[in-house]
């Protein structure tokens, strides 16, 4: 399976903060204004300008005439979200918090001090300081609390809260104040703001003997540099046979830097992907503009739900031009383009602008925003709707619904407790423990029978406990059966079930012995070794990446899946 534990460090709110509006394919962030839609519309400007009209009266009136007094910046943007909720989730009004975020994937940058924030217990935690950094120099370490920046106390903040915090000029310092395990009182630090770099790329090296692996997360500004820069890394270790490209997980970001990162692998002058709007010459087209790194060696592509936009643009076009395989389960399915325009200095206005096509032809996007029931509710286009396309070796491929793999490999189910011990932190809370005891790991680290046994101590000691899916459907059932007035017989097998539900929950550490063993490993990992350790430690235990590995050094296999089916 694919080791979602990876996920305590990696899907926290970070100091990059990959927020919700990254699953946006962007095309540029000024000089680009979907307007009206030019001459031989006055009819249309004549409306807008009488619902402008309508709308500033009625807002005019209530600021100034409703019984309670009306704050009018907040009574604004909940009338400009109130229309745009009508549209698509990814139109948008961004005010400050949101524009600084923007700001940081167009430039693929931003001043910090290089730490990755979550919550945990309620405080605000340090998941992972960044190596070469100053948080990292300085000594701020995974696990600690933040109490206090330049002696604003951080109790009930909220990340994004503290992130603003944090942030601000090149050169200029911060004092930050913290408590650690196993020290008896707090430590301040004083840290520089330092100009960081968005990370894209958060691991390259070899998965198997000459295939180069990628790990790319994001779309920011730099992203087509970093894959580059990975793939001459890699090179320099050794002959890239294969090379295998981990786009699960990656929401998205910059149109063109997705263009530009396919074209690390496709042939130069290809047609990558076109966006299509409103209006009839609308059209553009965005093509490969170099001699690619990797241009014949077999390549395999990793996908998921959480794969969207960009990701599906790079995944889409590697697929309908047969330049290799992709692995894993469908894509999230966002085929639309937003485009952002500067509204105030401090606020902009994300907007649908059209929608991208893969070079095939095919629009991936699922979700119908623009044709909804009477009643609001948008809808899927069924899979027996979905049309027909082909790729450039004529296989079947088809539009909406996302991206669908040439290889299907299921991510397995994780279980109820897996879940709650990733949500409790106690992964987390137990390698910040052995990491008090223990200054080292040896490089052939494993979880013993000893460390499990004193990991379900330590879950007691913390008074860990969950509910299994299978306990609160016995007791919906109890209360369906005491509703209905059934009798002492059904009651009577309703208790054995749940005594049988009960043992199957105390054998719970045996029936995902593997899982809670990967998880724990990974999680110390990580927190005694940094994030590329923890990956680097995850590859052997990742299903999705093994068949992908599998695949492009089997050459019969990998060709059997880029030829067209028979019809």
């Amino acid at each position: 399976m694919k080791q979602r534990w990876m996920g305590i460090f990696k899907r926290e709110l970070t100091l990059t903060s990959r927020t919700l509006f990254l699953l946006v394919v962007l095309i540029s962030v000024s000089g680009f204004f979907v307007g009206f839609l030019g001459t031989g519309n006055d009819e249309l400007l004549l409306n807008v300008n009488k619902w402008i009209g309508v709308f500033g009266k009625v807002y005019k009136d209530v600021a100034i005439n409703y019984v309670d007094e009306v704050d009018p910046e907040k009574f604004m943007h909940a009338g400009i979200d109130g229309m745009l909720k009508t549209l698509d989730p990814y139109t948008v009004y961004l005010g400050e918090k949101e524009t600084d975020e923007m700001e940081l994937v167009t430039t693929g940058k931003y001043a910090g001090v290089g730490i990755t924030i979550g919550l945990r217990d309620g405080s605000i935690t340090v998941i992972n300081p960044m190596e070469g950094y100053s948080a990292a120099r300085q000594g701020i370490q995974s696990g600690d609390r933040i109490l206090e920046i330049d002696g604003k106390s951080l109790k009930g903040s909220a990340p994004e809260d503290v992130r603003l915090l944090v942030r601000g000029t090149p050169g200029s310092t911060l004092k930050m104040k913290i408590e650690r395990e196993g020290e008896p009182n707090p430590l301040e630090f004083v840290l520089v703001r330092e100009e960081i770099p968005v990370r894209n790329v958060t691991f390259a090296g070899f998965a198997g003997a000459g295939v180069g692996y990628i790990r790319l997360e994001r779309f920011s500004r730099t992203a087509g540099e970093d894959v580059r820069s990975s793939i001459k890394e890699l090179r320099e270790k050794g002959t890239i046979k294969a090379i295998i490209l981990d786009l699960r997980d990656n929401p998205g970001g910059l149109l063109d830097i997705a263009v530009d990162v396919a074209s690390k692998f496709l042939p130069e002058s290809t047609l990558i992907v076109s966006t299509r709007g409103r209006r009839n010459d609308s059209e553009r087209k965005y093509y490969s503009t170099e001699t690619p790194m990797l241009a014949d060696v077999p390549m395999a592509v990793l996908v998921d739900r959480g794969s969207a936009s960009a990701s599906e643009i790079v995944a889409g076009a590697i697929q309908d031009l047969d330049r290799g395989v992709l692995v894993g389960t469908r894509s999230f399915g966002k085929g639309l383009v937003q485009t952002i325009t500067r509204i105030t200095e401090n606020s902009s206005l994300k907007i649908t602008s059209g929608r991208y096509y893969t070079p095939s032809g095919r629009s991936i996007q699922e979700i119908d925003y623009f044709h909804r029931t009477k009643d609001g509710v948008v809808t899927i286009k069924p899979d027996s709707l979905r049309k027909e396309f082909h790729t450039s070796h004529d296989r079947l491929v088809r539009d909406g619904g996302g991206i669908v793999p040439d290889s299907t490999v299921p991510d397995e189910p994780s279980g109820k407790l897996l879940d709650e011990l990733v949500r409790k932190a106690m992964f987390f809370k137990y390698a910040n423990r052995i990491a008090a005891e223990k200054k080292t790991l040896p490089g052939d680290f494993e979880i013993t029978d000893e460390m499990m046994k004193d990991f379900e101590a330590f879950l007691r000691q913390h008074d860990f406990r969950y509910e299994e899916d299978a306990e609160a459907k016995v007791k919906e059932l109890r209360d369906a059966a005491q509703k209905a007035r059934y009798g002492p017989s059904f009651s009577e097998g309703i208790d054995r079930l749940a005594k049988a539900v009960e043992a199957e929950k105390a054998r719970a550490f045996e029936r995902y012995n593997v899982e809670i063993r990967t998880a724990l490993r990974q999680e110390i990992i990580n927190r005694m070794k940094g994030e590329k350790a923890a990956i680097e430690a995850s590859l052997k235990d990742d299903a999705q990446l093994q068949v992908a590995v599998d695949l492009v050094k089997n050459k019969a296999a990998y060709q059997k899946l880029l030829k067209p089916a028979k019809r």
